[in-house]
């Protein structure tokens, strides 16, 4: 196992990054954000690559921040004021390069999500976790209410399940992490790298450029009133329907034969 935070595979088209932290159960430290940061910087301008995979190694995926980190903070003279809101802008930061990539991001999640961990899961677009995965948003338990995974969380699932597991402090396991929207499903642990795979090589077949317009529309709409999110969506339809591959796909279809993309 190399040494390096983050590592990077790329094959047919699916970058696979994995948290390479197992002793701190991928804590998202100072430096875990740089890497993520940087790399979904790189993954931005990377054409090749249609869909991320994010994972953890080791027992989890991501049990949130780095506590220990967080206390030293406290040494400063401003007893951590300053590093502490500079470290939850820097985490917003990298949550929302999320669903900013072109390309879409599957969370393949085991063991643990929690705090911060739990919110990225929330910020990828979709996910897939192995049965006996525990997801929380657990700070109240440490006097901390996770106030910042709160943002993605509630953005998720519905506001009375999310108000409950931010005050609870409690898991839920992944029947009721699928029921309420936070994954897509759960498989046997031994199936999870598969089913995740199969998953990514589903959507990377599609047009590269109609998956890449419709994430952007699909995140912008979702802050619109309902008449704004018609109006844009349909803006964004008349354009990818010009396209030549579009047409194509659509002539394709009614010929009964695959689309000659180019």
């Amino acid at each position: 196992m190399s040494d390096d935070i983050l590592l990077r595979q790329d094959e047919g088209g699916i970058a696979t990054l994995t948290m390479n932290a197992p002793g701190s159960l991928n804590a998202l430290s100072d430096a875990m954000l740089a890497a993520l940061k940087a790399e979904f910087a790189r993954l931005g301008e990377d054409p090749s690559v249609r869909v991320v995979i994010l994972k953890g190694e080791g027992k989890a995926f991501c049990a949130g921040h780095d506590l220990k980190e967080m206390q030293r903070g406290r040494e400063a003279p401003d007893k951590g004021r300053a590093y502490f809101a500079d470290l939850f802008a820097r985490c917003a930061e990298v949550m929302q390069l999320i669903p900013a990539l072109p390309q879409p991001v599957i969370a393949e999640v085991h063991g643990i999500a929690t705090a911060a961990g739990c919110q990225l899961v929330a910020s990828c677009d979709m996910a897939v976790a192995a049965e006996g995965t525990r997801f929380g948003v657990n700070g109240v338990n440490i006097g901390l209410f996770c106030s910042t995974p709160m943002v993605a969380l509630s953005r998720n699932v519905p506001r009375k399940v999310a108000f409950e597991m931010l005050t609870t402090g409690q898991f839920i396991d992944t029947t009721r992490a699928r029921d309420v929207g936070l994954i897509n499903k759960s498989v046997p642990g031994d199936q999870l790298a598969a089913e995740t795979r199969a998953l990514a090589e589903i959507v990377a077949q599609k047009l590269t450029a109609a998956v890449k317009i419709g994430k952007r529309a699909f995140y912008d709409q979702i802050e619109m009133t309902r008449a704004a999110a018609y109006d844009h969506a349909a803006a964004v339809m008349v354009e990818n329907m010009l396209w030549r591959d579009t047409e194509e796909g659509i002539t394709a279809f009614l010929e009964k034969r695959q689309p000659d993309w180019a």
